[in-house]
């Protein structure tokens, strides 16, 4: 009887999208402005959700949540893979891979779960309007992401201490870019029985469940729209959701054509560039999707977007002023506009910090920098307005 060689191995061989090293450079370029594009895109979509008082509505708090998601989601595979192929190493140990498992089971199911959520506010907004905001309180959405919380906890800490029980044999080597649960389970030396049966099963109650929830709660929202006469009314009606169906066909399309694809074709390395789709492609669509299709989200960025132009503006003088005030020492309106420039001697004799200080203020008694004067100017008359006993008696 042939013997093989079984042991608990301490690391795994992340073979990737392709060996040839010419490549690399391109394929790191991608995946660098995928996962930029993914961060900066949900980053938005969290803080003009956070910043605008009209978006703190339970749809919104689900939306911000997903953004937050996709972004963890990106952050568990892409930044490793990107440093493999900086540092042109695919190793990665045993420790580091079962963590990325479980993060990246956690955050699936997550995203599934809040994808349901959401299709479920969808279905209290259309079919139940006038008790929405009895239904969907602060403490139900509290609860409803705590609950999906929980669930994809527990789920993810299932399939990762199966997998801690396996054996796998030396020098094993995954054809995908990062540590993949069915990848990881099939690679094993050891009977899998009991991990093909825990996967199964948590596919068909926790992905096929929420799917038939979202199936039924649209099911019951196109019901209720095509009850609606007018044709602006169904309009509006199916506007309020058109976003979020983009986001579920597009997640669950991918999901189910990847592992419908693994499944007919054995080529893993097929199988790998099509999970790129879900894993990468999604999360950074998501925010566009959403910002493209929604007046609000619009509205929101805009406002973020003033509000950051108009702290900068109101900023930048306003400590300029108070480091010349620090500077000269006095701040009287009736010497201010006479005070004679710092002299060249001075500006050089002054400490290092204080030199650009000293320029700037020279810059004002010039005339040069016209930020500044007129802020001078301003600041000025309102305070000879205040100080003038004449104006006080008259008001």
């Amino acid at each position: 009887m042939e013997s093989r060689n079984y042991t608990q191995i301490a690391r795994f061989v992340l073979l990737g999208f392709s060996d040839d090293p010419d490549l690399q450079p391109l394929l790191f370029g991608i995946f660098l402005s995928m996962y930029l594009a993914t961060v900066l895109g949900n980053m938005l979509i969290i803080l003009a959700t956070v910043s605008d008082s009209r978006l703190h509505t339970p749809m919104y708090f689900f939306l911000s949540n997903l953004s937050f998601v996709d972004i963890s989601f990106t952050s568990t595979t892409v930044p490793n893979m990107l440093m493999n192929i900086q540092t042109q190493s695919k190793v990665m140990t045993y420790e580091g891979c079962i963590t990325q498992v479980y993060f990246f089971v956690l955050l699936v199911m997550l995203d599934i779960f809040l994808l349901t959520v959401m299709s479920y506010d969808r279905y209290v907004a259309i079919c139940h309007p006038l008790h929405y905001r009895v239904i969907m309180n602060p403490q139900l959405c509290v609860l409803l992401v705590l609950a999906c919380w929980i669930l994809s906890v527990l789920n993810a800490l299932l399939h990762s201490l199966m997998v801690l029980r396996l054996t796998f044999c030396t020098g094993l080597e995954i054809p995908h870019f990062f540590c993949e649960l069915n990848q990881i389970v099939h690679s094993a030396c050891s009977d899998t029985f009991h991990n093909d049966v825990v996967t199964y099963v948590s596919t068909v109650l926790l992905g096929g469940g929420p799917l038939a929830g979202i199936l039924h709660s649209y099911f019951k929202i196109v019901s209720s729209i095509h009850a609606i006469s007018s044709a602006q009314g169904r309009y509006k009606a199916f506007s309020t959701c058109a976003s979020h169906l983009s986001v579920v066909s597009l997640f669950y399309g991918t999901s189910l054509g990847v592992y419908l694809s693994s499944a007919v074709a054995q080529n893993s390395y097929s199988t790998a560039t099509a999970s790129v789709m879900y894993s990468v492609v999604t999360p950074m669509l998501n925010p566009f999707i959403y910002s493209l299709r929604n007046k609000d989200i619009k509205n929101g960025l805009k406002i973020l977007f003033k509000s950051a132009t108009r702290r900068q503006s109101v900023d930048t003088p306003t400590c300029q002023i108070n480091a010349l005030c620090a500077v000269s020492g006095t701040f009287r309106s009736t010497s201010l506009l006479k005070h004679k420039p710092a002299r060249s001697s001075e500006m050089n004799e002054s400490p290092d910090n204080l030199k650009p200080v000293f320029k700037v203020f020279e810059q004002f008694k010039e005339g040069k920098n016209k930020q500044i004067s007129e802020t001078f100017t301003q600041m000025f008359i309102k305070s000879k307005q205040l100080h003038n006993p004449f104006n006080n008696k008259i008001n």
